[in-house]
């Protein structure tokens, strides 16, 4: 075992990238070295990835269940304690209040196999409709313009090798060489073979550095600037129109739309010029083959599914989706916040992305699960609307691998509705900011300890291996929902629905998800660990179902796989090709094989969609009509400055691990705020100094970081710390109506100077990356 090397994939990011894991020489924990094999990255890991062994010491993990003594502190406890004292908690509640006073969160890092399990779990066991996921806060507005645009969503609808091969890259809102930074070199090879880079952010980014073409937008006008392309597009007589005629419908008002935003009315909401404007439909439409990528940016707006959906009107015009090379998709965020909403954590779905209001879709999973479909409860309430709810109609609260009190919007608010809970208990490897104020506290296994799956933001199912053993007195989340179903289920034996080996929870999925848009019925572990990874849909047969508008084996590659093809220098299916050795149709254990696969082969996995036709019933895709409106929140003068929020490429999400991590703290030790000199000088302030942002919400405090690199308008905060210097504080709640997106990237804010006095001085520089103490 000493010399053993367990191939295996990041716990971060989306890129999901590969690495090797090996024993310390030590014997304590592993150590990360360069997995080559793997195609997304190549063996080139970020900081993050080569620290991640950092967590699995015990000296900044938890390794023991704590429970709130009657002196109001977290002691440790038994296993069996800590079970117990979180049945009664959200039994009483249950039975005090009703089902849906009890709430479950989840988190876009649990594996596919957690996320599924716990989906059951609040609407099996508990039997309440109030479960939602910190990935609500990732990409559910391009997750919701891509459905109604394609009729399904999946982040990339190709994979990542295509980046680098076509024409013109539109990437809106991300800063992937701080985000992800192994992606990087997928832009850079685009450039080096002859492609342009157009990136669209207020900021210049170290990834806008890299760009032909830098567009910086005021914060929230991303819609404008898109409608204002598409207008240009249609008066230079850009628009593909076959393409347009054959694959759509719905272009007449779309267009109308788009030509109410001539590019001066557009340069005047955006402050980008028209003739950059001009240009970047110019770089855009001059190849044959171009993408629109997007991220949070445009995303995380009140109005983010119409943003999408006009960065997806403008591809569509220009015939990019479903065409070589070509296309829309969404770089996503979380490490598993593809997989993470299509098995049912995410309120208003259920497993293989079914709707959870379908009736047909109700009556598979509760088949699958040995429940009567009128039992399922119905949609509940959307992230920030659950968080909001806490302490008022959710009195109790189970919580996995999340931390809301640093990454939810208003997130003083958010803290004191936890604070307000009747019983709180979460699940985490560490003590975060609030797990800090549970009434129980589970230690559970991580990356390295477990085994389970993840799906990339390719759409890629990926199998991460267990590597190390936990340290003794750590269970699994699997093993938590095994216990806790058996004391909640009265005699009703429902643990047996709740099996703690991953493979085989990875069965049922497969069985509930069949037929549907994210079929993973045809994918085995062992399928995993031979490829690489499997694109869905996967049906278990050699056909996808024609509603999901996957590639068709049929014998013979249709004419637009064979000009994709063409185009990639590839055979089609290269890489694909079925495995002999396992049953397609028969093997779903416990149940039979699913429709859409027949015959006697294995479907070898999706890696582009929409090459024949798209999602839809007559399988074209829909232009959306949408019009440029303003952001919630516009500044005045009371609040006279625009603030957005990100990342930095040392820390991840809430910071809750990353931030315990000394390597990464000595490269981020604390948040900033960002401000152009202009602004620094109207402030009086120099570079260090210590600078109040202040929103409706509340007050934030960090240093001032001084550069030319963003608007003077603009201020931008990272969002990884908790304390004084947290920029949920400041950040606002208004919510996109159809995604429930809450409005992370633009919200009125006023900046004040602070005497830079000892305390206020170590106030932003500890609170940055200071972590609960252990109890």
């Amino acid at each position: 075992m000493r010399n053993t090397v367990t191939p295996t994939h990041c716990p971060y990011c989306a890129l999901q990238c590969g690495m090797n894991l090996t024993p310390a020489p030590d014997g304590t924990g592993v150590e990360v070295s360069e997995r080559a094999d793997f195609p997304v990255n190549r063996g080139a890991l970020c900081g993050k990835g080569r620290t991640a062994p950092a967590l699995l010491s015990s000296a900044v993990r938890l390794t023991s269940p704590l429970v709130r003594s009657a002196g109001d502190a977290l002691v440790p406890a038994s296993w069996e304690v800590a079970l117990d004292r979180v049945a009664e908690g959200l039994g009483r509640t249950r039975a005090e209040y009703g089902a849906d006073a009890v709430g479950v969160f989840g988190g876009g890092g649990l594996t596919n196999e957690k996320a599924y399990s716990l989906g059951k779990f609040a609407r099996v066991v508990l039997g309440t409709s109030q479960i939602d996921y910190n990935g609500r806060f990732c990409m559910s507005s391009a997750a919701a313009a891509g459905t109604r645009a394609f009729g399904l969503d999946r982040g990339l609808p190709f994979p990542l090798e295509d980046v680098p091969r076509t024409g013109c890259v539109i990437l809106v809102g991300s800063n992937p060489a701080e985000t992800m930074p192994p992606s990087l070199r997928y832009f850079t090879e685009l450039r080096e073979n002859g492609g342009t880079l157009i990136v669209v952010d207020p900021r210049r980014t170290k990834t806008a550095e890299q760009a032909d073409l830098h567009l910086a937008p005021r914060p929230g006008t991303d819609l404008a600037l898109a409608l204002g392309l598409l207008h240009l597009v249609v008066a230079e007589g850009h628009t593909d129109e076959e393409y347009v005629r054959e694959r759509t419908v719905g272009w007449e008002e779309t267009r109308a739309c788009a030509m109410a935003h001539w590019p001066e009315y557009v340069e005047r909401i955006t402050g980008v010029s028209v003739p950059r404007l001009r240009e970047a439909v110019r770089l855009f439409c001059a190849p044959e083959s171009a993408m629109v990528l997007t991220a949070r940016g445009p995303e995380q707006q009140a109005k983010g599914t119409d943003t999408v959906s006009a960065w997806i009107n403008l591809a569509l015009a220009t015939g990019r989706p479903g065409s070589p090379l070509s296309g829309y998709g969404c770089l996503t965020g979380q490490g598993n916040g593809q997989g993470g909403r299509e098995h049912g954590q995410k309120a208003d779905q259920l497993p293989g992305y079914r709707t959870l209001t379908d009736p047909s879709a109700r009556a598979h999973v509760a088949e699958v699960w040995g429940a009567d479909p009128d039992t399922l409860p119905g949609p509940g309430r959307s992230a920030y609307e659950l968080l909001d709810a806490l302490g008022t109609d959710i009195r109790s609260l189970l919580l996995m691998g999340s931390n809301p009190v640093v990454s939810a919007p208003r997130a003083a608010h958010v803290e004191e509705r936890i604070r307000s809970l009747d019983f709180l208990a979460v699940c985490d490897v560490v003590l975060s900011e609030t797990a800090a104020l549970a009434d129980v506290v589970l230690p559970v296994t991580q990356w390295a300890e477990e085994t389970g799956t993840t799906t990339s933001l390719e759409g890629r199912v990926l199998l991460r291996r267990l590597a190390v053993a936990p340290p003794e007195g750590i269970r699994s989340d699997l093993e938590v929902m095994h216990e806790l179903a058996a004391r909640l289920g009265g005699d009703r034996n429902l643990e047996k629905g709740f099996p703690t080996d991953p493979e085989e929870v990875f069965a049922e999925l497969r069985r509930a998800s069949a037929g549907g848009p994210a079929d993973y019925s045809g994918i085995t572990y062992r399928r995993l660990a031979e490829e690489n990874g499997i694109f869905w849909p996967c049906p278990a047969g050699a056909h996808a179902s024609p509603a999901t508008g996957a590639e068709v084996r049929t014998g013979a590659a249709s004419d637009t796989r064979a000009r994709t093809a063409a185009a990639t220098g590839a055979n089609v299916g290269a890489g694909e090709a079925a495995h002999t050795g396992e049953a397609a149709s028969g093997d779903l254990p416990g149940g039979p094989a699913p429709a859409g696969g027949s015959g006697t082969g294995v479907h070898p996995g999706t890696p582009r969609l929409f090459l024949d036709r798209f999602a839809t019933e007559d399988g074209r895709a829909r232009f959306v009509p949408v019009s440029y409106r303003a952001i919630a929140e516009e500044p005045d003068e009371e609040y006279p400055v625009l603030l957005t929020t990100g990342r930095v490429v040392a820390q991840y999400q809430s910071g809750a691990q990353t931030r315990r991590v000394d390597e990464l703290n000595a490269a981020a030790p604390g948040p900033f705020v960002e401000l152009h000199p202009r602004l620094a000088e109207r402030l009086g302030a120099a570079e260090g100094d210590p600078v109040a942002v202040v929103s409706r919400r509340g007050r934030a405090v960090a240093p001032a970081r001084i550069t030319t690199a963003i608007r003077p308008d603009t201020v931008f905060m990272p969002f990884h710390w908790a304390g004084e210097g947290r920029a949920n504080t400041l950040t606002n709640p208004a919510l996109d109506p159809t995604s429930r997106m809450p409005e992370f990237k633009a919200c009125a804010v006023r900046l004040e100077a602070v005497q830079p006095t000892p305390t206020a001085l170590q106030a932003a520089a500890t609170a940055a990356y200071s972590v609960p103490p252990s109890p």
